[in-house]
């Protein structure tokens, strides 16, 4: 898509909708196909005013926190299930209320709250998460399997005899991961946990399956899912991927504020912050793609029309680089940072008080609706 958003004057993501649809469309066909149920992650993607077109889609959510919990209830109009390190006195209550189901990190969290979320809400389906101690998540940062996890129970603490109440389990290792890692993974699962499968009512294969992306091999995940129906044919089998859904929906447009140069080093300053509105560049760490431009390495900064971007906070790492563009970069230049939808539009911040991006829609008949504009009441509000 060569669209640089031309009419757009202000920092903004904007979701496609057509992309949008035609991934809802590829992960319902999933679940038919495999007969499972697919539920969309908040933890990647939240915008709840797009809800009306995932619920066309998709009948379910899953949240880890109190206020995703509420979310699911409130606006998407359904339960949520809901995952949580640790859950607290102060709340748990209110999160049975907006749960179907609640999984448990530990056998000391089961005990504490197990019998009380059964007796605020009697229809919630409660579960243990489990740790294969295996994962194939290369970045630390985001490998839930690594040792000294703070995440699920390993084989050897779980009792022959499930506790009373528990009815599934939640296992999750996966990170943008394909099917062949799914296979892999599948076999440490059923080997470490297998001997519990004729116990369980449903068991969550958690996030990471990155089934939208192009190179994905889906019908290798139908037949792993299959495969699982028939072997535990009474099981109940549930993924809750939050990139798949928004992956590659839409970008982050930016503009150039400035540019500067220090030791043969030209940054085009622009008026979007990596460190607030595209954390997981800085974290993970991963150098986004730019419409239209070619990435280059950063000793080739010094180049004509090669730019490293940098952000607008007074972090001095905020930056990244380098891009070659066409033309030379001058003030008021729309720089368009591709997939910036999932897990972007939740983890921002507002560090410095630097004006966050509005959310807009591309709708299908090529109009750009804001769904949200922020200012400085949001940034105060944070402090009320």
């Amino acid at each position: 898509m060569n669209n640089t958003f031309g009419n757009i004057d202000t920092p903004i993501y904007i979701i496609e909708e057509e992309r949008l649809r035609r991934n809802l469309e590829l992960i319902a066909d999933v679940a038919r196909r495999a007969d499972v149920e697919i539920i969309l992650a908040f933890k990647a993607f939240a915008l709840w005013k797009t809800f009306h077109i995932f619920r066309e889609y998709i009948g379910s959510t899953t949240a880890s926190s109190l206020c995703e919990a509420r979310l699911a209830a409130e606006e998407f109009g359904a339960p949520a299930h809901t995952y949580s390190p640790a859950y607290t006195d102060s709340e748990i209550d209110d999160i049975a209320r907006c749960s179907s189901h609640i999984t448990f990190n530990s056998l000391a969290q089961l005990e504490r709250f197990g019998r009380r979320v059964r007796d605020v809400n009697p229809n919630v389906s409660c579960g243990l998460r489990v740790n294969p101690e295996y994962s194939e998540v290369g970045t630390l940062l985001y490998n839930p399997c690594a040792p000294g996890t703070r995440f699920g129970i390993t084989a050897d603490r779980l009792p022959d005899v499930l506790p009373d109440g528990v009815e599934g389990f939640h296992c999750h290792c996966h990170c943008e991961s394909g099917a062949d890692v799914f296979q892999r993974t599948l076999v440490h699962i059923e080997e470490k946990f297998g001997r519990w499968m004729p116990q369980l009512k449903w068991m969550n294969f958690g996030g990471g399956h990155l089934m939208t992306r192009c190179d994905y091999d889906v019908d290798l995940l139908v037949e792993l899912l299959t495969g699982l129906h028939r072997r535990y044919p009474d099981l109940k089998i549930i993924l809750e991927p939050g990139s798949a859904f928004a992956w590659q929906t839409g970008p982050l447009v930016a503009q150039v504020v400035d540019v500067v140069e220090d030791r043969g080093i030209k940054t085009a300053i622009l008026d979007v912050s990596f460190t607030c509105h595209m954390p997981d560049c800085l974290e993970m760490p991963y150098q986004p793609e730019v419409r239209g431009t070619e990435q280059r390495p950063m000793e080739a900064a010094a180049e004509d029309c090669t730019y490293r971007l940098g952000g607008n906070s007074c972090l001095s790492g905020d930056f990244m680089g380098a891009w070659r563009f066409d033309v030379p970069l001058k003030p008021g230049d729309r720089v368009v940072f591709e997939d910036m939808i999932h897990y972007t539009t939740v983890k921002t911040n507002m560090f410095n008080g630097i004006t966050h991006p509005a959310i807009g829609i591309l709708r299908l008949d090529g109009e750009v609706e804001i769904l949200r504009r922020f200012g400085y009441d949001d940034y105060k509000k944070r402090m009320d």
